[in-house]
């Protein structure tokens, strides 16, 4: 066995349980300011363990069919528009980790998982994680969400991933609980402030979360107009769903980064350990 093929064999093997995360990431600005959720995700960074690989659910990587990114160097994305080029410039050199992307397709049955050699990392896995890991020393791979597959099949594909955790695998949904970007109110939009409806989704969302009450996040199509309003479209949302299937019965949820922007965001974000 050479080097290479010992060091792909000891890059998976077991660990104590990784926690996992569900980060609201917000504006792609966060990836260049300093402010209170920048700092939030570095605090919460300090409490975890340096992992082996991240595998990343971003709300930006929607596709039919479940894929999952297989190159060793995987492009920085900047799928957006209307930043500054100073954003644009940004780059996170992390290398991907096709032995997780093959991880990741074994273990998965309920459906097939495809590699994918074109995606790379958009913003809503690199303008959090780089500042959790700044040097770009750990390597990082995503997995696509099935616009077609139901919030329960979402749910249960999570489930799936549990024995990642326990190879020293971070898991993190990257999305928003609150994200409804025709609702801005672009006249606070530097102030932490929540429409009455963005505040009361949240709330909501967070006493599920709390309770352990995942069958109601699950059908929170179901959860009347506050919910309408806090998820007009689901692919900001899905991701918590991934991270709360994850939940072990002696584990406990902690809250940071609980805030609004411009009225119609939460940064709301957990830790399940």
């Amino acid at each position: 066995m050479n080097l290479n093929e010992l060091s792909k064999t000891m890059a998976f093997n077991s660990t104590e349980r990784m926690p996992v995360l569900f980060v609201g990431h917000g504006s792609p600005m966060n990836a260049l300011e300093e402010n209170e959720f920048v700092s939030g995700w570095r605090t919460i960074v300090k409490s975890i363990s340096k992992p082996n690989a991240v595998l990343c659910i971003s709300a930006h990587w929607e596709t039919r069919g479940t894929f999952v990114t297989a190159m060793e160097k995987p492009a920085t994305i900047h799928d957006f528009g209307g930043f500054p080029q100073e954003l644009f410039e940004v780059q996170y050199p992390a290398s991907g980790s096709p032995e997780l992307a093959e991880e990741v397709q074994e273990i998965v049955q309920k459906t097939k998982v495809e590699p994918d050699e074109r995606w790379g990392l958009d913003h809503g896995t690199w303008s959090v994680i780089k500042h959790f890991y700044p040097d770009a020393d750990v390597p990082v791979i995503q997995m696509s969400i099935d616009y077609y597959k139901t919030p329960q099949q979402h749910y249960e594909l999570g489930q799936e991933l549990t024995s990642l955790r326990k190879k020293g695998v971070l898991i993190i949904g990257s999305g928003n609980l609150v994200h409804n970007l025709r609702k801005i109110a672009w006249d606070k939009f530097n102030q932490r402030y929540g429409y009455d409806w963005a505040i009361e989704a949240n709330e909501k969302m967070k006493q599920f979360i709390l309770d352990g009450n995942h069958q109601e996040l699950i059908n929170f199509q179901s959860q009347g107009n506050a919910f309408r309003l806090a998820i007009p479209t689901p692919e900001h949302f899905l991701p918590l769903l991934y991270v709360l299937a994850l939940k072990e019965n002696n584990e406990q949820v902690t809250l940071f980064n609980d805030d609004y922007v411009a009225g119609s965001l939460s940064m709301t974000s957990v830790k399940i350990a």
